[in-house]
């Protein structure tokens, strides 16, 4: 029988709940039980052998709701092994591999409640449509206007794939 895998995450704009849904997707073709659900409807671990847990990144840490799940999960964490993933526009920047330990370095809190097997790391998306507050859009908008960012999907789906293929091995 294969293992009961948990995958859970934290998404603003639905980037990070496509990453969380390709790693369970590869999971499942790996002959692994999957559930999948947001973070927000995440409740008891029991009964699985191994967590997914994800969140875009957002002012330099994971979303609130994703600490908070940590947090309040940790003790049932440490029984069973837990792979995290971030989900990060800086790593679309232009040159955005140079601030890739900077971003690690803002998951620390996170590796400070689990220990986990494995860490993705993931360029996101910029779609301003789906940017909720006005005065984000605005920021983001001239940002696009200056080079910072640029607009569309960054995600890179091989690497994605990748690493949630490389997940099952790191389970036995």
């Amino acid at each position: 029988m294969g293992k009961q895998v948990f995958i859970t995450y934290a998404s603003r704009a639905g980037t990070t709940a496509g990453v969380a849904d390709s790693v369970a997707q590869v999971l499942k073709e790996a002959g692994l039980k999957v559930d999948l659900l947001p973070i927000q409807q995440a409740a008891s671990l029991n009964g699985y052998d191994a967590v997914v847990i994800g969140s875009a990144i957002q002012a330099a840490q994971w979303l609130p709701e994703a600490v908070q799940f940590v947090r309040s999960h940790q003790g049932e964490l440490s029984h069973v092994p837990v792979a995290i993933f971030s989900v990060c526009m800086t790593l679309a920047m232009p040159k955005g591999e140079q601030y890739r330990q900077g971003v690690l370095d803002w998951i620390q809190p996170i590796r400070g409640m689990v220990n986990p097997v494995s860490e993705g790391l993931f360029a996101g998306a910029l779609d301003l449509k789906k940017i909720p507050s006005f005065a984000d859009r605005l920021k983001f908008r001239i940002s696009v206007l200056l080079g910072v960012w640029k607009e569309g999907d960054h995600r890179d789906w091989v690497k994605i794939r990748t690493w949630a293929g490389e997940l099952k091995d790191k389970w036995k």
